[in-house]
């Protein structure tokens, strides 16, 4: 064998070896992911400008500024926090049934054809006639069932950051949550688009008024890798046709 086919070897090995447990993470708990969108955008946003000395109204409740007792202080700008509460309940069925059924009978007799049938009969082994010459018959049937029953139930809470402010005023979000728990870490991930009037005096909003909302609920560690398949059986299950 090549040097060159042993290289190729070689990397498919590595690849394979990869799939299974990322080499990275032997032995240690999975890393967190990057949140560097988020602080970006919150660098990126406007500062709040302190009050002048000398101002009347520094030391005033009735102010609009979104400091003050009364003011606004719903997430609207690039770099604000918003909580994203996500309460989804779910469920359909679906139930389909069909029947069809069809039958048909054609017969075709000859009793008197200028006597050529008794002549041809009496040439006939014994009990064969054409007195029937023709009889045919068909029956057909199918029958189908079907059913889907489906049902979610998901209640989360997630702070996410407004990463971008769309030309028509649209608000892009992107939040994301990781807990760790010894080697098995939880991700929460949301991302889409909210109008600034969907967004309530607690500053948060309702996953249902999000706009291409990308939502994802899972984990990574030892306990995930278990409980997927090896590289290898999903590339078997993948070739075999049976």
């Amino acid at each position: 064998m090549s040097a060159t086919s042993l290289l190729r070897l070689a990397g498919v090995l590595s690849a394979l070896l990869m799939g299974c447990v990322p080499v990275q993470e032997l032995g240690k708990a999975p890393e967190f992911s990057s949140s560097d969108a988020e602080i970006a955008a919150m660098m990126q946003g406007d500062a709040p400008v302190p009050f002048a000395l000398g101002d009347g109204n520094a030391a005033s409740l009735w102010t609009g500024e979104r400091g003050s007792l009364l003011g606004d202080r719903r997430a609207a700008n690039s770099g604000d926090i918003l909580t994203v509460v996500i309460e989804i309940n779910d469920s359909a069925q679906m139930s389909n049934s069909s029947d069809r059924s069809r039958s048909g009978t054609q017969a075709l007799s000859i009793s008197q054809l200028f006597g050529l049938t008794q002549k041809a009969d009496a040439k006939l082994p014994s009990g064969a006639s054409l007195g029937s010459a023709v009889d045919l018959g068909s029956d057909s049937q199918f029958q189908g069932d079907g059913s889907v029953s489906r049902k979610e139930k998901l209640t989360l809470r997630i702070a996410a950051t407004i990463v971008d402010t769309l030309p028509n005023g649209i608000l892009a979000i992107q939040g994301s949550q990781e807990v760790r728990v010894n080697y098995e870490l939880r991700e929460l991930w949301v991302t889409g688009y909210v109008r600034p009037a969907d967004i309530t005096r607690q500053n948060e909003i309702t996953y249902d008024k999000i706009a291409s909302a990308r939502i994802s609920y899972g984990g990574r560690g030892l306990i995930s890798q278990m409980q997927q398949p090896r590289i290898g059986q999903q590339l078997t299950e993948s070739l075999l046709p049976f």
